[in-house]
C-alpha cells in the first residue's frame, strides 16, 4: 500500500534509532552487572525482532577483545602446552563473562523459569562464532597437517575443547543449534583430516613395504648371524622385521597417538590392506629357491620372473591387490628364513584376536557395535593367512628331506668300502648316517624357542618319511646290487672249477657281500634308535616298515652263511 511505502523509512529510522540506544544500554547493564537493565534490553530486542542483532553486539563488544587478548600464536608455539593454556581460558570465559546474560536468557542452572527472556543463545551465536573466528585468523597454522604427531595432537586437543565447550551449553536444544552453525562446520572442515591420513598412510606402507623388501632382516632384539642375513632370538615376539612391522604397523594404526575417529573406517581399511599384503609377502617367500645355508648358491634352478605385489603409495587407489611389474629373477632364501617365515606366520595368526581386542574399544568410542562383521573380516584375514601354511610347510620338509637324503645316499659308496678291502666285519653304523640326521637335530634344538612343538613334530615326520622312502630305494638297489654281483662271482667260480676265487678277506671270515648287508642293517637300526630319541615313532615314518624288514632279511642272510 502507498502508505506502508511512505513510513518505512520513519519506521526504519525510529528502529535504527532505538537500536543503538539499546546497545548502549545492553552495554551499560553488562559493564555494571545490572540484571534488570539487561534483561529489559533483550526483552525489547525480541521484541523489535532483533535477538540477533544483540548477540552479535556482545560478540563483537565482549567476546572479540577477549578472544584477541588470549589467542597469541607466539604463546601457543613457544610453550610446550601453550594450547591447552589458551582453550582453558578460552572455557574461562563463559562462567566469568557471561554468567548474567546465561541467567536472564534461561542458559544457567540457577535461571528463574518467570525472569527468562527466552529466544537467546548467546554460547552458540555470540561465544562460539568470535572464538572459531580468531581460531582461522590468529591461529591459521593450528590446522597445518604437514606434521602428523603434532596435527594430532592439536587436533585431539581441540576436540576436547569443543566437548568441553558442548558441556557448558545449558541444554541439549543447544547443542544441536552449536552443531548446526556455519562456524561449527567451517571449524571442522579446517582440519584436513584426508591429508594426514594419506601422510600416515605413506608412512605406514613406505616402512612395511621397506620391510618386506629382498632382504628379510631382523627384527629389533638380540641378533645372530644367518649367512649375511640376521635373525632375531629374542627382543621382539616375532623372528623378521617383515613380521614385526606387520604387527607394529596394526598397532600403530590404532594407536591413541595416530587414532581418529572420523578416521575409523579408512584405519580398519588399512588394517586389511596390512594383512593382506603379508599374505602376498608369504605366498612370495614360500616359491623363492632355497639356497645352501653356507653358500650363496641355490639348492633348485631359479624360477625367471614373478609379480611383485605393493600397498599403493596413494591411499585413493585399490590397494592389497598387488601391481604386476616387469618379471624379476627370484632371490633366494636360507633354511633358517624361511622356517623363520612359518614361525612368524604362526604366531601372526595366533594374534589376530589381539587385532579385535584393539580395535574394538575405539569403535566403541564412536558408537559402532557391529562387531560380528569386524570379527569375521579378520577370520577372513586370517583364513587368508592360514592357505599359505601348506606350501610353507611343504618347501620345509622337502628342503629337511633333500638335506639329509644328501648324506643318506651315501649307502651307495658301501659297497666300495667293503669289496676287495680286507675291511674288518662292521659293528657300528656309518658315519653318513650322523650326517644325515643333523638337519633334524638342528631343527629340534636350534629353533625350540620359535616354534611350536607339534610345528617341529610335523615337519621331523614328514621330512623323514621322504627321505626315508629315497632311502629304502638306495638300500634295496644296493642290496639287489650286491646279489646280482654274488650271483654273477658264483656262475664265474663254477665255470673256472676252483675255489680259490671266493671273495672272502685274507682272514678266511665273512664275506664282502654280507659285510655290506650287515653295514646297511647296521645303518638302518641306528637311523631308527635316532629317530626314537627324537621323540617320534618309526611306525608313523613311511617306509620305514619296508625298509627294517629289508635290511633285517639282508642281516639274517649275512650272520646265517657260512665263512
Amino acid at each position: 500500500m502507498p502508505l506502508l511505502d511512505k513510513v518505512r523509512p520513519r519506521i526504519a529510522g525510529i528502529t535504527a534509532m532505538l537500536q543503538q540506544s539499546l546497545e548502549g544500554l545492553l552495554l551499560e547493564g553488562l559493564q555494571t552487572s545490572n540484571v534488570d537493565i539487561i534483561r529489559h534490553c533483550l526483552r525489547t530486542y525480541a521484541t523489535i525482532d532483533k535477538t540477533r542483532d544483540a548477540e552479535a553486539l556482545v560478540g563483537q563488544v565482549l567476546v572479540k577483545p577477549y578472544v584477541d587478548e588470549v589467542m597469541v600464536e607466539q604463546y601457543v608455539q613457544s610453550h610446550p602446552n601453550g594450547l591447552q593454556a589458551m582453550y582453558n581460558r578460552l572455557l574461562e570465559f563463559v562462567p566469568h563473562h557471561c554468567r548474567l546474560l546465561r541467567e536472564v536468557t534461561g542458559g544457567a542452572i540457577s535461571s528463574e523459569k518467570a525472569d527468562i527472556v527466552p529466544g537467546y543463545d548467546f554460547l552458540v551465536n555470540s561465544v562460539w562464532p568470535e572464538i572459531v573466528r580468531g581460531l582461522e585468523e590468529k591461529l591459521p597454522s593450528l590446522f597445518n597437517p604437514g606434521n602428523p604427531d603434532v596435527f594430532h595432537e592439536k587436533y585431539t586437543t581441540s576436540m576436547d575443547f569443543v566437548r568441553k565447550f558442548e558441556r557448558q551449553c545449558g541444554s541439549q536444544a543447544s547443542v544441536k543449534r552449536l552443531r548446526a552453525h556455519p562456524s561449527y562446520h567451517s571449524f571442522n572442515n579446517k582440519w584436513n583430516l584426508p591429508v594426514y591420513f594419506q601422510i600416515r598412510f605413506r608412512e605406514i606402507a613406505g616402512a612395511l613395504e621397506e620391510a618386506l623388501s629382498d632382504t628379510l632382516e631382523e627384527a629389533p632384539g638380540k641378533l645372530v648371524l644367518d649367512g649375511n642375513v640376521r635373525i632375531i632370538f629374542s627382543g621382539s615376539s616375532f623372528c623378521l622385521l617383515a613380521t614385526h612391522m606387520v604387527w607394529t604397523s596394526l598397532v600403530k594404526c590404532w594407536s591413541d597417538q595416530m587414532f581418529l575417529p572420523l578416521l575409523a573406517h579408512r584405519l580398519w581399511k588399512l588394517s586389511l590392506q596390512i594383512l593382506a599384503r603379508y599374505s602376498v609377502f608369504i605366498s612370495e617367500v614360500s616359491v623363492r629357491p632355497i639356497s645352501s645355508e653356507n653358500t650363496k648358491e641355490s639348492k633348485k634352478p631359479v624360477p625367471v620372473g614373478r609379480k611383485e605385489s605393493s600397498l599403493s603409495l596413494n591411499p585413493s587407489e585399490d590397494q592389497g591387490n598387488g601391481s604386476s611389474t616387469e618379471s624379476l629373477p627370484l632371490s633366494s632364501i636360507s633354511s633358517t628364513q624361511l622356517i623363520y617365515v612359518a614361525a612368524d606366520l604362526d604366531k601372526l595368526q595366533d594374534r589376530i584376536p589381539d587385532i579385535l581386542d584393539m580395535i574394538k574399544p575405539k569403535l566403541e568410542m564412536i558408537g559402532f557395535k557391529n562387531m560380528s562383521c569386524i570379527a569375521g573380516a579378520l577370520e577372513d584375514s586370517k583364513t587368508s593367512l592360514s592357505a599359505c601354511v601348506p606350501t610353507l610347510n611343504n618347501r620345509i620338509i622337502q628342503d629337511l628331506s633333500e638335506s639329509s637324503f644328501a648324506y643318506l645316499k651315501s649307502a651307495l659308496e658301501v659297497p666300495r668300502l667293503y669289496r676287495r678291502t680286507n675291511k674288518e666285519v662292521p659293528t657300528k653304523a656309518s658315519p653318513y648316517v650322523d650326517s644325515a640326521l643333523k638337519p633334524f637335530h638342528r631343527l629340534q634344538n636350534d629353533y625350540r624357542d620359535a616354534l611350536k612343538q607339534p610345528m617341529i613334530h610335523q615337519w621331523l615326520e614328514g621330512a623323514l618319511s621322504e627321505s626315508t622312502q629315497k632311502y629304502y630305494e638306495t638300500v634295496s638297489d644296493v642290496l639287489s646290487s650286491v646279489k646280482k654281483m654274488e650271483e654273477s662271482l658264483k656262475r664265474l667260480k663254477q665255470a673256472r672249477r676252483t675255489a680259490t676265487s671266493n671273495p672272502v678277506g685274507t682272514n678266511g671270515g665273512m664275506s664282502d657281500d654280507n659285510k655290506i648287508r650287515l653295514q646297511l642293517a647296521l645303518d638302518v637300526e641306528y637311523f631308527g634308535e635316532q629317530i626314537r630319541k627324537m621323540g617320534l615313532e618309526t611306525s608313523s615314518i613311511k617306509s620305514f616298515s619296508a625298509l627294517a624288514e629289508l635290511v633285517l632279511t639282508a642281516k639274517d642272510q649275512a650272520t646265517m652263511e657260512p665263512s
